[in-house]
């Protein structure tokens, strides 16, 4: 397959939800005059599947206007809890629009917009023969008795959300699906208890390179990072009739300064487009 760097998974996230209208006022284009840098650094929480991007933009970000940026990263679900109980994020950018919505329900945070999309991959080890040209073909080997599936845990991270629609879209193709994936969907990441990788490692290459699973369902941004961390492993991109797209909402404390609304705006322009886009992410 070809891999999704420099290139978005066009036609894979076409099959995403419709993104939420942008309501965040003034947010649609870049300021005419950057506000001045405040020496507090803005607080940014982001999905961890954002952290390659994200690091980069803003290390690009705070050398254009001067202004620091400090970057947090983690399951978005658990994100938004530690939101809720009373961590200083000021911009929080989720790999879904549920999290962030319900930020803004509670008060206190303006309305969610997508501002990138990404989209549901296979990464398997080099013993799993499986290929996208067909649905059954993919599904066949996910419900193999022999073959275990490994998942992100869903409500703490939207990986393992868009895993179970997954789930529930394979079993239109074949009734009964859905409860074998339930059943035996190992879920081993994203969740508060779930070990955490060693030092310099990638949490989903180092998953697979422990052969923990023998399939993980991941987004396919993931799965391109832990190939080249483990060049064994396989990335196969999912049929359309089992693909779920996913659109991440992003969202600013009501309250957040200038120097953080400015921040989210960027996220929006061009170069951050750019840099997403080069690392496989699609188009809002």
């Amino acid at each position: 397959m070809s891999t999704p760097h420099g290139k978005p998974f066009t036609g894979a996230v076409a099959a995403a939800a419709a993104g939420l209208a942008w309501a965040l006022a003034g947010c649609v284009t870049a300021p005419a005059q950057a506000p001045m840098a405040d020496a507090a650094p803005v607080q940014v929480y982001a999905a961890g599947s954002l952290r390659e991007a994200f690091t980069d933009i803003a290390r690009d970000h705070e050398a254009r206007t001067g202004q620091k940026v400090a970057l947090t990263f983690g399951a978005s679900g658990l994100l938004r809890e530690r939101i809720e109980k009373g961590e200083p994020a000021q911009v929080f950018a989720s790999a879904d629009t549920d999290h962030p919505q319900r930020l803004a329900a509670r008060g206190g945070w303006q309305a969610p917009v997508v501002f990138t999309r990404n989209a549901l991959c296979a990464l398997t080890s080099e013993q799993i023969s499986a290929t996208p040209d067909t649905p059954d073909t993919l599904l066949a080997t996910l419900l193999r008795s022999d073959v275990r599936v490994g998942t992100s845990t869903p409500k703490a991270d939207p990986s393992g959300d868009y895993a179970w629609a997954l789930f529930r879209q394979a079993d239109k193709i074949q009734p009964g699906a859905y409860a074998q994936l339930d059943a035996k969907a190992l879920k081993l990441t994203g969740g508060a208890d779930s070990p955490k990788p060693p030092a310099g490692r990638g949490t989903y290459a180092w998953v697979m390179d422990q052969r923990q699973a023998d399939v993980f369902l991941t987004y396919c941004t993931n799965a391109v990072a832990a190939q080249a961390e483990v060049p064994r492993l396989r990335v196969v991109q999912l049929p359309a009739a089992l693909q779920v797209g996913a659109a991440y909402g992003l969202t600013v404390r009501a309250d957040a300064p200038a120097v953080a609304q400015a921040f989210a705006s960027a996220l929006r322009q061009p170069a951050a487009q750019a840099v997403l886009q080069r690392m496989g992410f699609g188009q809002p």
